[in-house]
């Protein structure tokens, strides 16, 4: 979708991103399968095919914006805003707000995973903290040993990538409910040295901790759906 932007020709899926894409539909399928079989009484069958349908676009979406933001990334050259040219600010602010859209995209992924899972896990996390997130879902398999070959190597996956996942999460705290997220280092920088020329905040840093985050939502929703295609299949 993006890629026209580039004046480049649509994606073509590749590696892990064909791998999860390839086990989501797989599972979406075995449930429509299902349901015309069973003629799924009680909706529950269909739910999770939506479900999974809307995380296979979100999943997409989130791969065109971090695309974006890496393309955007590489144009940018200067050290300070002021230093920058008015082309060169244009790509800088289009970076911006494709990294927004994707670390925040991230986030939200994990979420609508984690409603899914607690549903077709039958964990009822909601009973413990009505607005839960994917890693409450996870902390509640964990604590209760709860399908533990599923949740063991998610754990693992999420230890992993634990430095870059908080990094985000703290710029995803403070764009949804402080301030924009690029402006943090303006306001440290204020406080340290006024009267001192800005420096932008760390765009590699950034990207690679994207990049990892992205690794994680891949591996988790990858293993995540091959446990509920086999869950399935019982």
């Amino acid at each position: 979708m993006l890629r026209m932007l580039f004046g480049e020709p649509p994606r073509v899926l590749d590696g892990k991103l064909l791998e999860t894409m390839q086990a989501m539909e797989r599972y979406a399928a075995a449930l429509h399968k299902q349901i015309e079989k069973s003629h799924d009484v009680d909706h529950k069958l269909r739910k999770y095919e939506i479900y999974t349908q809307g995380l296979i676009v979100s999943l997409d979406e989130l791969e065109e914006s971090q695309y974006a933001a890496r393309k955007f990334s590489r144009l940018i050259t200067s050290t300070s805003y002021s230093s920058m040219s008015q082309e060169e600010r244009m790509n800088y602010h289009r970076y911006v707000y494709f990294d927004k859209n994707a670390f925040i995209r991230q986030f939200s992924l994990l979420d609508k995973l984690g409603t899914l899972m607690n549903d077709y896990l039958g964990l009822q996390t909601e009973r413990v903290k009505p607005h839960f997130s994917y890693f409450t879902v996870l902390r509640t398999m964990m604590q209760r040993k709860a399908h533990q070959e599923l949740a063991l190597p998610l754990f693992e996956l999420k230890e992993q990538a634990k430095p870059a996942m908080n990094r985000l999460r703290k710029r995803r705290n403070m764009e949804i409910h402080f301030m924009n997220s690029e402006m943090q280092d303006d306001l440290r920088q204020s406080h340290e040295d006024y009267d001192e020329e800005h420096q932008l905040e760390n765009i590699a840093q950034q990207m690679s901790d994207l990049d990892e985050m992205m690794d994680l939502v891949l591996d988790t929703l990858r293993l995540t759906f091959h446990h509920a295609y086999r869950q399935m299949r019982k």
